[in-house]
This record gives C-alpha cells, sequence and structure tokens, in this order.
C-alpha cells in the first residue's frame, strides 16, 4: 500500500493546524497524530481494497467518508463522491450518544439527582399533561436513556408520532409528555428519538441552557471543536435525537474520548464511571440464532470481534443513512463511516464492511505506544 494521507469517510468543516486566536501567545490547535496503518498494526492492503470497493460505488454505495483511528493515531482518512474533510455532516441519531454524554457530566455536577429521578419532577410548573396516570408518572431519567419509557412513540413512517413532532416549530416537549401511554416505564424497549429530544429539555429546565450551549462549554470546547451545526426549532430547542453536524475528524474525536474512559488529555470531560455506565448493557436485544446485541445509554452493544479474543463488546452510535462510530476497545480503534444511503436493503453496509473487512485488517501487536 502506498504512503497515502490517512483515510476519512464524511462531510465536515476541518480547520486542523489553525491557530487559537486568543492572541499572540495561543497555543497551536490541536492537531490529529497520524501515521499509516502498517505501523499501527493494520494490514494496509486489506483497507486499499475496501477504499477501492467503496470508491467503485457498487458493493457499498453513497459512502461518504471512512476514518480509523488506532492506538490514538489517525491511519485512515478517506473522503469519497465528492465530500471533503473540511464539510460538516449529519450525524443523525449518532446525536443521541453525544446527549447521553451531557446528562452524564450534568449529573456528576448535580444538576440531576439521578438515574432514578422522575421524569415529571423536571417539570414542576406544566400543567394539564394529557394522558396523565401512575405509568407516565413514573417514567425515569433511566427509561429515556434506555428506549424504554412506554410512551406510545415511534418512526414508522411518515404519519409517524416523530414525523409529527419534526413538523412542529416549537412544543416539543409538551407533545411528548402528552403521549399516550402504552407499556409500563422500564419494560419495553421501543425506539424513541422523542425521549432524548425530551431529555434536553430537563437539561434546560435544571441548567437555564440549552443542550448545545451546555455542550458547547463542557463538551465541545475541552475537545477543541469549534465547527459544529445543530438544528433548532423556533425556540431554539435543539434537536438532540438526530440534529448535529460535525466533520468527521471531531465526530471521531468523540469516538476517542469514549475509547479513553471520559478522558481527553490531562482532562476528565465525562465521567469514567458514566462512560462504563452507558457502554453496558442495559437491554438485550439479542435476536434469537444471532451474535449478541444490546442497548445502553443511548449506545448500541455489538458483538465482540469474531476473529478476535471475543471478550470485549464493540460498542457503536449509530445514525440513519449510515452514520457510524464504531468503538473497539479490545484493538484500542475508533472506525467513522458517514453517508447518505438511501435505501433500507444497503443500510447496514457499513456494518458489514466493519466486521468483514475492518476487524480482519487488525493484526496483533505493532504501534502499542500511544502519541503524548
Amino acid at each position: 500500500m502506498k504512503r497515502r494521507k490517512p483515510v476519512l469517510l464524511c462531510i465536515g468543516l476541518l480547520w486542523m493546524g489553525a491557530f487559537a486566536l486568543a492572541g499572540p501567545q495561543a497555543p497551536p490547535a490541536w492537531q490529529w497524530p497520524t501515521s499509516t496503518p502498517e505501523a499501527q498494526g493494520l494490514a494496509a492492503d486489506k483497507l486499499t481494497e475496501l477504499a477501492d470497493l467503496i470508491r467503485a460505488g457498487e458493493r457499498f454505495p453513497r459512502i461518504h467518508c471512512l476514518l480509523i483511528v488506532r492506538h490514538g493515531f489517525l491511519v485512515v482518512e478517506e473522503y469519497f463522491n465528492k465530500w471533503q474533510a473540511g464539510s460538516l455532516h449529519t450525524l443523525q441519531s449518532v446525536t443521541k450518544s453525544f446527549t447521553s454524554a451531557l446528562i452524564g457530566q450534568a449529573l456528576a455536577k448535580g444538576e440531576f439527582k439521578g438515574v432514578d429521578e422522575k421524569v415529571l419532577d423536571f417539570f414542576p410548573d406544566r400543567k394539564g399533561i394529557a394522558n396523565l396516570d401512575e405509568r407516565k408518572a413514573a417514567i425515569r431519567v433511566k427509561d429515556l436513556l434506555t428506549m424504554r419509557s412506554g410512551t406510545d412513540y415511534n418512526e414508522r413512517g411518515l404519519n409517524s408520532p416523530h414525523f409529527e413532532l419534526n413538523r412542529l416549530e416549537r412544543g416539543w416537549d409538551r407533545f411528548y409528555l402528552d403521549r399516550p401511554m402504552i407499556a409500563q416505564p422500564g419494560t419495553s424497549f421501543l425506539y424513541d428519538s422523542g425521549g432524548v429530544i425530551l431529555l434536553s429539555s430537563m437539561l434546560r429546565n435544571r441548567t437555564g441552557m440549552h443542550a448545545d450551549a451546555y455542550a458547547e462549554r463542557f463538551l465541545f470546547a475541552p475537545l477543541g471543536i469549534e465547527q459544529k451545526f445543530w438544528v433548532r426549532n423556533a425556540e431554539g430547542h435543539p434537536h438532540t435525537g438526530g440534529g448535529l453536524n460535525l466533520t468527521a475528524r471531531d465526530t471521531a474525536k468523540f469516538g476517542l474520548l469514549y475509547l479513553q474512559n471520559g478522558r481527553w488529555g490531562k482532562t476528565q470531560v465525562v465521567p469514567e464511571a458514566w462512560v462504563r455506565e452507558s457502554l453496558r448493557t442495559h437491554v438485550d436485544l439479542t435476536a434469537p440464532g444471532q451474535p449478541p446485541s444490546g442497548y445502553g445509554y443511548l449506545w448500541w452493544i455489538l458483538a465482540p470481534d469474531p476473529r478476535g479474543s471475543g471478550k470485549q463488546d464493540i460498542y457503536a452510535a449509530r445514525g440513519a443513512r449510515g452514520q457510524y462510530i464504531f468503538i473497539v476497545p479490545e484493538h484500542d480503534m475508533v472506525v467513522v463511516v458517514l453517508a447518505d444511503i438511501q435505501t433500507a436493503a444497503d443500510g447496514n453496509k457499513p456494518m458489514q464492511f466493519f466486521y468483514d473487512d475492518i476487524l480482519p485488517a487488525v493484526r496483533k501487536g505493532g504501534g502499542a505506544t500511544r502519541p503524548e
């Protein structure tokens, strides 16, 4: 494999190498340490073959970027279909995992009392909530984090509650709180972006800050993430279920943060205990005859590398149309894929080449020394 620039698939605005504008003494902005796949224990020929297949667009259509970080080094950075490193890319529901981080930070600061705190306690002045019963009163923070609120809210089709919420210019929290109940909280998994959007209202009610402002101060600033766009409604309420847009490299920073148990340099940005609890299986989603899978606190838990030791789960932030952050502790690796996949048949293609092409490229040992 020719020595080439690291490979990344995505849209994003990269200002790497620029200097902070705080004054003449400002230090340079953090830059990704780069290396080659071979130096970090990856089979370069396999990764070149994968990039060529993506570029051909037949087996893996509409992929925008692929990024691989191993041992802290950016070793693969490829862009496809006219996308560039400096473009912002929709993260879709990968946004949810960022929201989870904000809740963990708020808990550590005492702004949330705990994951068992009742959701309605965050809205003490809200009157006339529709369909109020004992089940709705029992919904906890934890139930929103694990998609088990029991609320009649789904995303199945253009007439679903979720698409109705997305069409509203204001009142997202009221819309969700007024939905009927269909199950006891904590008992039934139903994928639900509305509950994640409600979490941002709860954060605002406790801190006085919208989730995007909270993220700017406590998450993005420590990571040096400057370029971003967050979809908001007319009330300035950010769509924390799927509205965040970042560059691919900045998306990878978030993956590396979680690989490092919430630590960035010398700063513990997200509490280590929260990272571990978020990546623990709270909901078993394993289908009969299929590899194990589950859900944590707005993170997906995937089966271990079948060719590796098989002892460590793989974690993923996932979004519609092919957005992924894969975290592979067993191999000290982060993989980012961003795309615009249009068909359900192709929706799992990034998962396919992650297991079939990227994991088999890992070689034991090599480049285990992390950059300073």
